[in-house]
């Protein structure tokens, strides 16, 4: 089963809206004619009724009543008409019924009772036609007599005309919304182009032209926003496909020197026999390659579930000056290898995951061990302020070229191929530092100036809920 199309939904909804607009006009006009034909059907009554009233008042006219009754069924005029002319309790005088209509059992009015349109009554006859009907009484010759007149009128004509009027109205609401959907159906289809015109623009979006952007300027206001965020979209698509392209790249690049390494010296030992020192230096050197290898696998593995949306942290409070210690003991023998002091001016606490903290820590003690000048010192500090929390490691050695610094947290970044140590290094150490401070939400920085680097950590300065 197909779901509608939005054309099919506003085409149907015009309809449906074109029906229920006209079908109210109509129903509103049809009412109003019905009120308006039974007003003048009832004063039309209440006026004959009183004509008559006035005309039996005239002794000569009750002669007439006597002699000629037929003169009265002529007045009438109308085959649907009733007329009776009676004493209280006698048989008619006049008994005017085409129609063979049951004479009413109404009340009648007394003589000196001004007829108003109150005195029609409504009924309906047993094939669902209205019959109205008014009775009054009209003083005669004879003081002693009263007589009355009952008359009344079949609505037949007056239910066909509004019958009729109904069936048109019916049909002008029918014509009317086959119009206003086909109306719709055009205006949507020339309002939706756009939309078509985007979903062309979209299609022809490929791997091959991820650069390509939808053209604003020859949309509606209204898809502005729609485009906006989809050329957004697009923007993060290109960069992260950029950004994988470029990991591939750096992958394949630092893995071929280890493993070229390891195929060359098993290639060289393999091609005659080896006394067993040989065999052993070769085994030490490809052990080293394959710590090589494994680090780096661990990293791009903890960048990986990093980066995952239901990656979490426990946050705990922990002291910074105990945290400054634990990684100047660790690093210690690293350090003496180079002459190299730590300076540790580390106060107060600050909210993160232990293993994430030291690990980040690690790895800007370890670049800092690694290219800080021998005989210098390696500052580990911390500093309050409204940003929050924030730990600085600096060492003194060659400076970073401001060009550079932006840079330095991206994956397999290297900020200069020709520094010491750095044909070992696998590029991921300050991604991976990167990535602990979005987990906490907090921030990482370098600044490198008259041979001082530091790398600043920002942490919020309370454990976010």
């Amino acid at each position: 089963m197909t779901r509608p199309s939005l054309t099919s939904r506003l085409v149907l909804l015009f309809a449906i809206l074109s029906v229920a607009v006209l079908g109210t006009v109509g129903t509103d006009l049809y009412r109003e004619l019905e009120t308006q034909l039974s007003l003048r059907d009832d004063a039309a009554l209440v006026t004959r009724v009183d004509q008559i009233r006035t005309l039996l008042q005239d002794a000569n006219t009750m002669e007439l009543v006597r002699e000629k009754p037929r003169l009265f069924e002529n007045m009438l005029g109308n085959p649907e008409s009733l007329l009776v002319l009676r004493f209280a309790g006698q048989a008619p005088l006049i008994e005017v019924n085409p129609g063979q209509v049951p004479i009413p059992q109404v009340m009648p009015l007394a003589a000196e009772t001004r007829l108003a349109l109150s005195a029609v009554q409504h009924t309906v006859d047993a094939q669902g036609v209205p019959f109205i009907a008014v009775a009054a009484t009209t003083q005669t010759a004879d003081p002693q007599q009263n007589l009355e007149i009952i008359a009344g009128r079949l609505m037949s004509e007056r239910t066909r005309l509004l019958h009729a009027y109904r069936d048109r109205i019916v049909l002008l609401v029918a014509i009317g919304a086959a119009l206003a959907a086909f109306a719709a159906f055009i205006l949507v289809r020339i309002g939706l182009k756009p939309l078509r015109q985007l979903a062309r623009q979209t299609d022809s979006i490929g791997m091959a032209n991820l650069g390509a952007r939808i053209d604003e300027a020859t949309t509606p206001s209204e898809l502005s926003p729609l485009i906006r965020a989809f050329n957004a979209m697009l923007g993060r698509l290109s960069a992260g496909f950029s950004q994988m392209s470029q990991l591939s790249a750096d992958m394949a690049h630092d893995m071929r020197t280890p493993i070229s390494n390891l195929l060359g010296q098993t290639e060289v030992a393999l091609g005659q026999k080896r006394s067993v020192d040989y065999y052993e230096t070769l085994l030490a050197s490809n052990f080293e390659e394959f710590q090589r290898l494994s680090r780096m696998m661990d990293n791009m593995l903890f960048l990986a579930r990093s980066e995952h949306p239901e990656a979490t942290i426990e946050r705990v409070q922990l002291d910074v000056a105990s945290e400054f210690d634990r990684m100047a003991d660790y690093f210690e023998g690293l350090a003496d290898e180079r002459n190299l002091q730590f300076v540790l001016d580390g106060h107060g606490t600050v909210w993160a995951d232990p293993i994430l903290l030291r690990r980040a820590l690690a790895n800007l003690i370890a670049n800092a061990i690694q290219y800080a000048d021998a005989g210098s010192t390696i500052a580990l500090a911390s500093v309050e302020n409204s940003m929050g929390v924030q730990l600085l490691v600096e060492n003194t050695g060659p400076a970073i070229p401001e060009t550079q610094l932006p840079r330095l947290f991206d994956r397999f970044y290297r900020a200069d191929a020709a520094r010491r140590g750095s044909a070992n290094a696998s590029g991921l150490g300050l991604s991976i530092v990167r990535t602990i401070m979005s987990l906490h939400h907090g921030q990482s920085s370098a600044a490198s100036v008259n041979g001082k680097t530091r790398f600043t950590l920002t942490f919020p300065s309370a454990p976010l809920i």
